[in-house]
């Protein structure tokens, strides 16, 4: 190891301080070859899916019959094709099926209060990434149909979570590789943009991007629920590590960048957060358009729609700010309200205090799991009815 670098100002302010004091074991900075060695991986896309974009075109009902029914369905697929899928079809030897099942039903416990740290700091937390930043506002979706991709962003994490979801033909599985999918679409289409900066922004959706949005989703994830109150034991989180570390095998993530457990995870984001994390004008604006789709709540609903939008505002302002800490936050432009950050801390200590009588009194986590898992179906149904959402994500392939 050469000299340790210092720490990146995620780590120096905030809920990220208190997670190095509280839950990483030992000295997690790294040095610049480790820094170095991170960077080439912003210079690499995932050819074996990028070549499928133009193919798609006139083979679509091939892949989506590979998809739910595997390759050997598929009579005289295109090479590109069979490779791809004999590929994610060929299970890694370190999965563990009921270890995926431990972590989905550990992750569906959380039930609906799950989506305020996906919101309010995976994604919030990703907009620090400036470089990954511009994929999104190159292709309109974040910033003008922000309610939308919020709400798509959580179906998705729903079904990839859901336990039993990834068998090959399940909800989760397909739901992975159909955003690999629409990855590579995104791909091609800020690749054939003649003012791409390769230089200053690397290679769009490139493996860095992609692996640090699996540690958001993942070990951002969980480390938010606990800040919230909710209690996990040290398998489960490696559990809910193991189900991301094969999500992100899905979706193309090379292998030397899944976690193999939960200080591989903190390590690799100190690294992100030290090479990545560095916001500018963009992050405000996609910060802006997520804050302002947290007020829609309020549309149409006259004073009361005002008093709650309001409340949404600056209860999911006072988690990011919480969480990101003071300079991040002041730099996204979120809402800064002691009275909404104090409620949140007094319903995390709530929140902790149930986990607590969870934990000892028997039947009560099982139960956890039935409440959670159907307060998950019916967020998707309502969801579904109120946005019409394509499970094929067809249209944002369309829209690259």
């Amino acid at each position: 190891m050469g000299e340790r670098l210092p720490d990146p100002e995620l780590f120096r302010q905030g809920g990220f301080r208190v997670a190095s004091r509280l839950f990483i074991e030992g000295d997690i900075r790294g040095d610049e070859r480790q820094v170095a060695r991170l960077r080439q991986f912003a210079q690499r896309e995932d050819p074996a899916a990028d070549v499928l974009v133009p193919l798609l075109r006139e083979c679509r009902p091939e892949f989506e019959q590979a998809l739910r029914q595997g390759i050997d369905s598929v009579e005289s697929p295109p090479e590109e094709l069979e490779a791809f899928f004999r590929n994610v079809e060929a299970t890694p030897y370190w999965v563990d099926r009921d270890r995926l099942d431990r972590g989905a039903r550990a992750i569906t416990r959380a039930g609906l209060l799950g989506l305020f740290p996906l919101g309010d700091v995976s994604l919030m937390g990703g907009y620090l990434a400036s470089r990954a930043t511009k994929s999104l506002v190159g292709t309109g979706e974040i910033e003008y149909k922000a309610a939308r991709r919020l709400v798509e962003t959580a179906t998705w994490w729903i079904h990839v979570t859901t336990p039993g979801a990834l068998v090959p033909g399940g909800r989760g599985y397909e739901s992975a590789l159909r955003v690999r999918i629409v990855h590579a679409h995104v791909r091609a289409a800020m690749n054939r943009r003649k003012d791409w900066d390769y230089a200053a922004w690397d290679r769009p959706v490139n493996q860095v991007q992609t692996a640090g949005t699996l540690l958001l989703f993942s070990l951002v994830y969980v480390f938010g629920t606990q800040l919230l109150g909710l209690r996990y034991s040290a398998r489960e989180r490696a559990d809910i590590l193991h189900l991301w570390r094969y999500v992100g095998w899905l979706m193309g993530v090379d292998e030397e960048l899944l976690p193999a457990g939960e200080d591989d995870a903190w390590r690799l984001l100190w690294l992100l957060a030290t090479t990545e994390f560095i916001p500018d004008d963009d992050s405000k604006r996609l910060a802006a358009a997520l804050m302002k789709a947290h007020a829609g709540i309020g549309d149409g609903r006259g004073a009361l729609g005002k008093v709650l939008a309001h409340v949404s505002v600056a209860g999911h302002g006072a988690i990011s700010r919480l969480l990101l800490g003071k300079t991040n936050a002041d730099f996204l432009e979120l809402p800064d309200d002691p009275l909404a950050q104090a409620a949140v801390v007094a319903a995390a200590g709530v929140n902790f205090a149930a986990e607590t009588v969870r934990r000892v009194v028997p039947g009560a986590t099982a139960l956890q799991e039935l409440i959670g898992a159907a307060g998950r179906r019916h967020y998707l149904r309502q969801v579904t009815k109120v946005f019409g959402l394509d499970p094929t994500y067809g249209r944002h392939m369309k829209a690259a």
